[in-house]
């Protein structure tokens, strides 16, 4: 039997990627596309939305350009991958992400199933985030909202506010 995998290892790895992309984002305050996108942009990273239904997404007034696929992402070698969107399209997701030799992804509560968790740990081992695993502080399993600061601390990045 595999040992369970270390999430806050990969989560450190996740967050000593130079770039980011977030997968879901929207220009929709309301959903959480949108809230993380903004959560990369008010700490400063370099995020890219990747949403293939719309050119751009505004988050506090400002457009930003979306790119439409993780093999469009401009250096996908150094780019953790952010997943907030509904498991089929996760799963299509994450194949695009590891075809485009993505480095790491976060998949969001809500955004797998087994299945799709799953292939994300065998595909990117020791870089895949995600599920209920120790060292979560949130309730509904690892999410960028609750857990990311002590992450990027992990991974030596200081969180600009």
């Amino acid at each position: 039997m595999p040992s369970p995998p270390d999430m806050q290892s990969a989560a450190k790895v996740f967050f000593s990627s130079a770039h980011f992309a977030v997968a879901g984002a929207s220009s929709n305050p309301g959903k959480f596309g949108h809230r993380i996108f903004d959560w990369y942009l008010q700490r400063a990273l370099p995020a890219v939305p990747l949403n293939p239904t719309c050119s751009t997404v505004t988050v506090r007034r400002k457009g930003y350009q979306t790119v439409h696929s993780p093999t469009s992402l401009q250096d996908p070698q150094e780019t953790g991958l952010s997943v907030i969107t509904p498991p089929p399209v996760t799963a299509k997701l994450l194949a695009e992400a590891k075809e485009a030799g993505v480095r790491a992804v976060w998949l969001q509560p809500g955004s797998f199933t087994d299945k799709e968790l799953d292939y994300a740990l065998r595909e990117f081992p020791g870089a895949a985030v995600g599920g209920l695993s120790e060292g979560t502080v949130g309730g509904e399993g690892w999410c960028v909202l609750v857990d990311g600061g002590a992450a990027m601390k992990a991974a030596g990045r200081q969180e600009r506010l």
